[in-house]
């Protein structure tokens, strides 16, 4: 059963005018209010630190250590709170002089050519002869033992046939059977003095939250398209989806049936006896 749901992010805040833009930082707090999300809540999901995604909030980038990796903390913010990147990317190099030219790449590639490169060992002619020496060896080896086993056997007659091998052959080790694959009836078998929570990001990434009835956190971070994250406590396990539209929610091993829509935020909260008959 849902404890509650945070409004829908209107469309206009979180797709603005270019012309008409904020500041990066502003566009960026305005994006993370519209999303129901906390800064505690970005920088656990994104791992750029609290002060920092404070200071670029208030368009302070100094503490980003410079331009490359201030882009690249503006870039992972807008993703975290639903915005295009590029836009800001653009405003940022705009309002800092642009992008540095690359360093031309052509002298080092004169000096590779330049220098010789070192001679190799002629393995092939080395292999050719260690052959023909081999196979001159074994020849003269068979020549004399052939001559030598005719003399003696002259001399003292037949020799004895060979003993037959007795060497055990080893059995064939049988290969171990495949594991079979999960099926939805495991999903089913969950223990009844708990409660169990599956989450699956079906088709899109999504940031979720899963605490502990005590408040323990059990989870924080991004579930990414096609991995699922299971959940399970004594009493009761809350949670936050940052991005409803794409999970599928098994509680207690049945599926929940709630339409989630793209983009929505919902806080969620579940017990041993969800989901409720009926």
């Amino acid at each position: 059963m849902s404890i509650g749901n945070s409004p829908e992010s209107p469309e206009d805040d979180r797709n603005f005018p270019a012309d008409d833009r904020d500041s990066i930082g502003r566009a960026l707090q305005q994006a993370r209010v519209a999303a129901g999300l906390t800064v505690e809540e970005v920088s656990a999901s994104t791992r750029v630190r609290v002060p920092i995604v404070h200071a670029i909030e208030e368009e302070d980038f100094s503490r980003c250590g410079g331009d490359v990796y201030a882009r690249g903390h503006i870039r992972t913010l807008a993703r975290a709170v639903g915005l295009d990147p590029a836009p800001l990317i653009e405003q940022y190099d705009a309002d800092h002089g642009g992008r540095p030219a690359p360093t031309p790449a052509a002298p080092l590639f004169e000096a590779e050519r330049i220098r010789p490169e070192p001679r190799r060992p002629n393995w092939t002619a080395a292999m050719v002869a260690a052959i023909v020496a081999v196979v001159g060896f074994v020849g003269f080896t068979m020549f004399n033992g052939n001559d030598v086993r005719g003399n003696n056997a002259v001399a003292e007659g037949p020799a004895p046939a060979p003993k037959a091998s007795t060497s055990v052959k080893p059995k064939p080790v049988k290969p171990a059977a495949p594991k079979p694959a999960p099926s939805e009836s495991a999903i089913a078998a969950v223990p009844q003095d708990k409660v169990t929570v599956k989450l699956t990001a079906v088709d899109d990434k999504s940031w979720i939250s899963a605490k502990a009835h005590d408040g323990k956190l059990l989870f924080d971070g991004l579930l990414l398209a096609g991995e699922s994250k299971t959940f399970q406590d004594d009493e009761r396990v809350d949670l936050i989806l940052g991005n409803a539209g794409p999970i599928e929610l098994y509680v207690n091993g049945k599926k929940i049936q709630d339409t989630f829509e793209s983009g929505q935020v919902e806080r969620l909260s579940y017990t041993k006896g969800d989901p409720e008959a009926g």
